[in-house]
């Protein structure tokens, strides 16, 4: 590791507090790892998943339940890869740890036209192979670097491109059932994991087969919300927040909440309740100047005059 600076080290223990604190918090939220769990950590040599298995190294020592720990890398025969780098640098923690090989780079390059998008058959690809590695070690968790930009991101794409209203969950069991898969950082940011990579110096392996794609839509969207974040301090928070506390029922998903069979109840008390219960979180505004009615909370009845009335 290089040698810091005092601020650098000082800034280096308050992130990894931080990240820590986080995954910490993400794995007792949603039963992410059990007593006797096997974690496959996969690793691909990126920021993410580097940091990843570095807190979670950290976190076997103090976690009150006892996990053992196997970082996988699949090595996709990428022109130039290189194949020490991962070795030498786990050789170094004293980890359990399995470099796999399958020329799927050639099998992406064969399918997908130059110049496209390459993400979605890579991912399937490589996803089914480390599924079926999990189940030949005993892995009963598989740990993947995503983070809480990559979930949002998720979230706009799927709405901009896919019509869906959907992200990446925290954590989440295979169509088959055999593989649960978990994302310990959902809660960290990726500008803390990119400045925690750098005071650490993991040695980053770039990604050569999609580095190049410059108008890729996740890149897009990465912009937008970056451009937000300077903008309107706290909206990513604020999002993510949003994606904890969904609302069915004040959506229009017909398979998430039955509005057929929704009815009235001719015997039911008025209470003075709106449907809508739960409206937007914002103050009402004079209506002389914005247009907005300007709400009396104090008022504890409010008065109705009939002026007019028409029955044909």
């Amino acid at each position: 590791m290089q040698e810091l600076s005092q601020k650098q080290q000082t800034r280096l223990n308050k992130l990894q507090k931080r990240l820590r604190r986080e995954v910490g918090s993400a794995i007792d939220d949603y039963k992410m790892i059990e007593e006797g769990d096997v974690v496959m950590v996969c690793l691909s040599g990126g920021k993410d998943s580097y940091t990843l298995l570095d807190i979670l190294l950290n976190l076997q020592h103090r976690a009150p339940v006892n996990f053992q720990l196997v970082a996988v890398n699949l090595d996709q025969k990428q022109p130039g890869f290189p194949e020490d780098i991962l070795p030498n640098y786990l050789k170094t923690l004293g980890v359990t740890y399995h470099i796999l090989e399958k020329d799927t780079y050639s099998i992406v390059k064969e399918k997908i036209p130059e110049g496209k998008t390459t993400c979605s058959l890579c991912s399937r690809l490589r996803r089914g192979t480390l599924y079926g590695f999990a189940q030949k070690i005993g892995a009963t968790k598989i740990a993947l670097g995503h983070h809480r930009d990559d979930i949002i991101e998720t979230l706009f794409l799927n709405m901009f491109y896919g019509g869906k209203l959907k992200a990446m969950p925290p954590k989440l069991l295979s169509d088959d059932g055999a593989n649960m898969v978990i994302r310990p950082m959902a809660y960290c940011r990726e500008k803390d994991i990119s400045e925690y990579a750098d005071l650490k110096a993991f040695p980053i392996i770039p990604c050569n087969l999609c580095g190049s794609q410059e108008n890729l839509k996740r890149k897009m969207v990465k912009e937008m919300l970056n451009d937000w974040d300077k903008q309107f301090p706290g909206r990513i928070e604020t999002i993510f927040t949003a994606l904890q506390n969904t609302a069915p029922s004040q959506l229009v998903d017909r398979n998430q909440f039955d509005f057929v069979s929704l009815e009235r109840d001719p015997n039911a008390e008025f209470t003075g309740s709106v449907a809508e219960a739960d409206l937007p979180a914002f103050d009402f505004l004079d209506v002389e100047n914005s247009g907005h009615i300007q709400l009396d909370k104090r008022q504890e009845e409010a008065r109705i005059d009939v002026v007019n009335v028409y029955q044909p």
